[in-house]
């Protein structure tokens, strides 16, 4: 997939932001890329690999640990689902379609609850699973749910979220920088982490299905194009737009809590103001965003025909970064530099 590039120093203030960030947080390489009124507007990379000086710099085809932004793909996986008619509806209860999961724990949630972090289990999808507040009465970002969509998806499709996303997307537009390693490669950073980080984990399977996703700057941006132009790129409908626009439009239950994140399939939507949301407060109703632990962010705005992408090989937070505020701050530098 191709844009023309037309840089000039309107993005500079965001550049400037992620070299910050490259500065506070613990790794050894960074990039960033904004795509604006379908050109590359802003490109830039730092560091090397590893924290070894002789290792390989940061470069366009660098693939980096995504984290959590792993959950975009996977929201479009279950969009596609539902399309497909595989799916019924995201309101249906979760055991129409897991019959295996304990009924009793489960009752009253739907696959909308899953998709937008509204479920209120916490466990682990093999093992037990307990509940900590009704479905639909409050938020809390638990990876058990993450684990049930994934089979959900692949017990109704036949197929993984790997096999959906590539021959959707990845094979007709070219991406080869994008998929889920079961080992490294030249073309991989290195994720610079703790020793026994609680969080981390590797994994061999490539169904899409694992924290084992490594993408370029530049395709991540690619991907966030797609969503932002609907699945219409080059004159060509690559995918339904239906699938593009249920996952990005805000899917959330009506919550007590006024203030807790808003969802989409997975993805975070700025619709009514929310205190807890990780989207900056500038940025503008109808925009969505994904962010992983890696620090890794990738923001849409439908209304300035715009995509952002920052990427680290970082894990985690050092003392004294707060997380949330960076990223807030990441979404508010880029709407500083459109009208």
């Amino acid at each position: 997939m191709d844009l023309s590039r037309k840089q000039t120093m309107q993005f500079e203030p965001v550049v400037r932001h992620v070299e910050h960030t490259y500065q506070q947080v613990v790794c050894s390489g960074a990039a960033m890329m904004v795509i604006h009124n379908d050109a590359i507007a802003a490109e830039k990379y730092w560091g090397r690999h590893s924290l070894e000086p002789d290792s390989r710099e940061i470069q366009a085809d660098t693939q980096f640990h995504v984290a959590s932004v792993r959950k975009s793909y996977i929201g479009y996986a279950v969009a596609y689902a539902v399309v497909a008619r595989a799916i019924r509806s995201i309101d249906d209860p979760v055991t129409d379609y897991l019959t295996h999961v304990d009924a009793k724990v489960m009752t009253g949630t739907t696959i909308r609850h899953l998709l937008t972090h509204t479920h209120g289990l916490n466990g682990t999808y093999t093992g037990e699973i307990i509940r900590e507040f009704p479905p639909g009465q409050g938020w809390s970002y638990r990876g058990v749910g993450i684990d049930m969509l994934a089979d959900i998806v692949k017990r109704t499709t036949g197929k993984t979220i790997a096999q959906i996303v590539s021959e959707q997307i990845f094979a007709p537009l070219g991406f080869a920088e994008t998929g889920w390693r079961a080992a490294m490669n030249e073309k991989m950073a290195e994720v610079i982490r703790e020793p026994n980080h609680p969080s981390w984990y590797t994994s061999t399977s490539t169904e899409g299905d694992k924290m084992n996703l490594y993408v370029s700057a530049r395709e991540l941006a690619f991907w966030g194009y797609v969503h932002l132009k609907k699945g219409l790129v080059a004159g060509r409908q690559i995918v339904p737009k239906e699938i593009i626009e249920m996952a990005t439009s805000l899917q959330s239950p009506p919550l007590q809590d006024k203030d807790l994140p808003q969802n989409g399939f997975l993805w975070f939507v700025k619709d009514l103001p929310a205190r807890k949301t990780e989207i900056g407060e500038r940025v503008p109703k109808g925009s969505y965003q994904i962010l992983g632990y890696t620090g890794v962010t990738l923001l849409v705005v439908p209304s300035r025909d715009l995509v952002a992408v920052r990427m680290f090989n970082s894990f985690g937070s050092p003392p004294g970064y707060d997380y949330l505020a960076d990223v807030r701050g990441f979404g508010d530098r880029v709407m500083g530099c459109v009208p």
